[in-house]
Protein backbone atom coordinates (compact mmCIF):
# COMPACT_ATOMS: atom_id res chain seq x y z
CA UNK A 1 0.00 0.00 0.00
CA UNK A 2 1.38 3.42 -1.12
CA UNK A 3 1.28 6.29 1.52
CA UNK A 4 -0.78 8.86 1.33
CA UNK A 5 -0.80 12.38 2.68
CA UNK A 6 -1.36 11.47 6.17
CA UNK A 7 1.41 9.26 8.12
CA UNK A 8 -2.06 7.24 8.85
CA UNK A 9 -3.65 7.02 5.99
CA UNK A 10 -2.63 4.31 3.08
CA UNK A 11 -3.99 3.45 -0.67
CA UNK A 12 -3.84 1.10 -2.87
CA UNK A 13 -5.04 0.54 -6.25
CA UNK A 14 -6.39 -1.85 -9.76
CA UNK A 15 -6.29 -0.80 -13.06
CA UNK A 16 -9.58 -0.64 -15.29
CA UNK A 17 -8.95 -0.66 -18.86
CA UNK A 18 -12.75 -0.34 -19.79
CA UNK A 19 -12.67 2.95 -18.18
CA UNK A 20 -8.91 3.93 -18.52
CA UNK A 21 -8.44 4.78 -14.40
CA UNK A 22 -7.74 3.22 -11.15
CA UNK A 23 -10.28 1.71 -8.74
CA UNK A 24 -8.73 2.92 -5.05
CA UNK A 25 -8.98 1.46 -1.83
CA UNK A 26 -8.10 3.55 1.24
CA UNK A 27 -6.84 2.04 4.87
CA UNK A 28 -7.03 4.30 7.76
CA UNK A 29 -4.79 3.08 10.44
CA UNK A 30 -5.70 4.13 14.02
CA UNK A 31 -5.40 2.52 17.49
CA UNK A 32 -8.75 1.51 17.93
CA UNK A 33 -9.14 -0.22 14.89
CA UNK A 34 -8.14 -0.21 11.44
CA UNK A 35 -10.77 0.53 8.76
CA UNK A 36 -10.99 0.03 4.87
CA UNK A 37 -12.70 2.06 2.51
CA UNK A 38 -14.20 0.66 -0.28
CA UNK A 39 -11.43 -1.95 -0.70
CA UNK A 40 -9.93 -3.63 -4.09
CA UNK A 41 -8.11 -6.76 -4.45
CA UNK A 42 -5.35 -6.71 -2.31
CA UNK A 43 -1.98 -8.20 -3.69
CA UNK A 44 0.07 -10.13 -1.35
CA UNK A 45 2.56 -7.42 -0.49
CA UNK A 46 -1.04 -5.24 0.65
CA UNK A 47 -2.20 -8.10 2.99
CA UNK A 48 1.22 -8.32 4.36
CA UNK A 49 1.73 -4.46 4.67
CA UNK A 50 -1.98 -4.46 5.93
CA UNK A 51 -1.07 -7.09 8.27
CA UNK A 52 2.20 -5.66 9.50
CA UNK A 53 -0.33 -2.54 10.26
CA UNK A 54 -2.41 -4.23 13.06
CA UNK A 55 -4.77 -6.02 10.01
CA UNK A 56 -8.79 -4.71 9.86
CA UNK A 57 -11.50 -4.39 12.22
CA UNK A 58 -14.14 -2.23 9.95
CA UNK A 59 -14.67 -1.98 5.90
CA UNK A 60 -16.74 1.03 5.26
CA UNK A 61 -18.63 0.78 1.38
CA UNK A 62 -20.14 4.11 0.26
CA UNK A 63 -22.30 2.32 -2.06
CA UNK A 64 -23.41 -1.34 -3.43
CA UNK A 65 -21.78 -0.88 -6.69
CA UNK A 66 -17.84 -0.75 -4.37
CA UNK A 67 -18.21 -3.75 -2.80
CA UNK A 68 -15.53 -4.50 -4.99
CA UNK A 69 -13.26 -7.07 -2.77
CA UNK A 70 -14.90 -6.38 0.92
CA UNK A 71 -16.61 -9.90 1.31
CA UNK A 72 -13.63 -11.58 1.03
CA UNK A 73 -11.33 -9.73 2.91
CA UNK A 74 -13.94 -9.61 5.42
CA UNK A 75 -13.98 -13.60 5.42
CA UNK A 76 -10.08 -13.53 5.80
CA UNK A 77 -10.02 -10.37 8.71
CA UNK A 78 -13.33 -11.36 10.36
CA UNK A 79 -13.60 -7.33 9.76
CA UNK A 80 -17.12 -6.25 10.13
CA UNK A 81 -18.75 -4.51 7.62
CA UNK A 82 -21.04 -1.02 7.30
CA UNK A 83 -22.60 0.48 4.32
CA UNK A 84 -25.47 2.83 3.41
CA UNK A 85 -28.51 2.41 5.08
CA UNK A 86 -30.76 3.92 2.33
CA UNK A 87 -29.40 0.24 0.27
CA UNK A 88 -30.53 -2.18 3.78
CA UNK A 89 -33.11 -4.02 2.03
CA UNK A 90 -31.45 -4.87 -1.70
CA UNK A 91 -27.36 -4.60 -0.57
CA UNK A 92 -26.11 -7.71 -2.29
CA UNK A 93 -23.39 -8.63 1.03
CA UNK A 94 -24.01 -8.89 4.29
CA UNK A 95 -23.37 -6.00 6.80
CA UNK A 96 -23.43 -5.37 10.18
CA UNK A 97 -23.90 -1.46 10.39
CA UNK A 98 -25.60 0.79 8.47
CA UNK A 99 -24.62 4.36 8.05
CA UNK A 100 -27.21 7.77 7.73
CA UNK A 101 -25.89 11.49 6.54
CA UNK A 102 -24.79 12.72 10.38
CA UNK A 103 -23.54 9.35 11.74
CA UNK A 104 -20.21 10.11 13.17
CA UNK A 105 -18.89 6.15 13.04
CA UNK A 106 -15.63 6.69 14.76
CA UNK A 107 -14.68 10.17 16.21
CA UNK A 108 -14.01 12.26 13.41
CA UNK A 109 -15.48 10.21 10.35
CA UNK A 110 -18.55 11.83 9.53
CA UNK A 111 -20.77 10.67 7.20
CA UNK A 112 -22.59 12.30 4.46
CA UNK A 113 -25.10 10.92 2.66
CA UNK A 114 -25.44 11.68 -1.17
CA UNK A 115 -28.61 11.59 -3.34
CA UNK A 116 -29.14 11.67 -7.01
CA UNK A 117 -25.95 9.05 -7.58
CA UNK A 118 -26.57 5.90 -9.46
CA UNK A 119 -27.00 3.93 -6.23
CA UNK A 120 -29.71 5.36 -3.55
CA UNK A 121 -27.74 7.48 -0.37
CA UNK A 122 -24.53 6.83 -1.61
CA UNK A 123 -21.45 7.96 1.23
CA UNK A 124 -19.23 10.43 1.21
CA UNK A 125 -16.69 10.68 4.77
CA UNK A 126 -15.43 13.44 6.16
CA UNK A 127 -12.25 12.73 7.89
CA UNK A 128 -11.55 15.00 11.06
CA UNK A 129 -12.79 18.05 8.14
CA UNK A 130 -9.86 18.58 6.19
CA UNK A 131 -10.10 15.21 4.00
CA UNK A 132 -13.08 13.92 2.00
CA UNK A 133 -13.37 10.29 0.32
CA UNK A 134 -15.42 9.74 -2.06
CA UNK A 135 -17.27 6.45 -3.91
CA UNK A 136 -18.90 7.19 -7.35
CA UNK A 137 -20.41 10.15 -7.40
CA UNK A 138 -17.10 12.15 -7.68
CA UNK A 139 -14.36 11.14 -9.37
CA UNK A 140 -11.01 12.01 -11.43
CA UNK A 141 -10.85 10.98 -14.49
CA UNK A 142 -8.31 13.68 -15.21
CA UNK A 143 -5.38 14.59 -12.76
CA UNK A 144 -6.19 17.92 -10.68
CA UNK A 145 -9.64 18.42 -11.77
CA UNK A 146 -12.80 16.28 -10.30
CA UNK A 147 -15.77 15.32 -12.09
CA UNK A 148 -18.75 13.70 -11.61
CA UNK A 149 -20.99 10.31 -13.11
CA UNK A 150 -22.17 10.74 -16.24
CA UNK A 151 -25.65 11.80 -16.71
CA UNK A 152 -27.11 9.31 -17.97
CA UNK A 153 -26.03 7.19 -15.02
CA UNK A 154 -27.30 9.33 -12.44
CA UNK A 155 -31.07 8.66 -10.31
CA UNK A 156 -31.94 12.37 -10.30
CA UNK A 157 -29.02 14.59 -11.85
CA UNK A 158 -30.68 17.23 -10.01
CA UNK A 159 -29.92 16.02 -6.80
CA UNK A 160 -26.95 15.13 -7.80
CA UNK A 161 -26.01 18.03 -8.52
CA UNK A 162 -27.48 20.01 -5.08
CA UNK A 163 -25.68 17.12 -3.67
CA UNK A 164 -21.67 17.90 -5.08
CA UNK A 165 -22.95 21.98 -3.85
CA UNK A 166 -23.49 20.88 -0.47
CA UNK A 167 -19.91 19.07 -0.74
CA UNK A 168 -18.60 22.37 -1.77
CA UNK A 169 -19.75 23.99 1.29
CA UNK A 170 -17.12 22.08 3.06
CA UNK A 171 -14.54 24.97 3.35
CA UNK A 172 -11.36 22.78 5.51
CA UNK A 173 -11.18 20.31 3.22
CA UNK A 174 -7.90 19.83 1.54
CA UNK A 175 -8.02 16.35 0.33
CA UNK A 176 -10.19 14.62 -2.02
CA UNK A 177 -9.75 10.80 -1.99
CA UNK A 178 -11.73 9.61 -4.90
CA UNK A 179 -12.92 5.81 -4.76
CA UNK A 180 -11.95 6.13 -8.91
CA UNK A 181 -9.54 7.62 -10.76
CA UNK A 182 -7.41 10.48 -9.72
CA UNK A 183 -7.56 11.79 -6.32
CA UNK A 184 -6.11 15.03 -5.18
CA UNK A 185 -4.32 16.24 -2.33
CA UNK A 186 -3.87 20.17 -2.14
CA UNK A 187 -6.72 22.61 -2.35
CA UNK A 188 -9.46 19.98 -2.40
CA UNK A 189 -12.05 22.82 -1.40
CA UNK A 190 -11.14 24.92 -4.22
CA UNK A 191 -11.15 21.92 -6.75
CA UNK A 192 -14.62 21.04 -5.04
CA UNK A 193 -15.98 25.07 -5.98
CA UNK A 194 -14.76 24.86 -9.36
CA UNK A 195 -16.40 21.10 -10.07
CA UNK A 196 -20.07 22.40 -8.26
CA UNK A 197 -19.90 25.87 -10.71
CA UNK A 198 -19.87 23.53 -13.93
CA UNK A 199 -22.70 22.00 -13.22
Amino acid sequence: MKSLHRPDLYGWSTFNPARNIDFNGIAWIRPDGNILIDPVALSNHDWNHLESLGGVDWIILTNSEHVRSAKEIAVQTYAKIAAPAAEKESFPIACDRWLSDGDEFVPGLKIIELQGSKTPGELALLLEETTLITGDLIRAHTAGSLTILAKEKLLNPAEAIASVRRLAQLSKVETVLVGDGWSVFRDGHLRLKELAATL
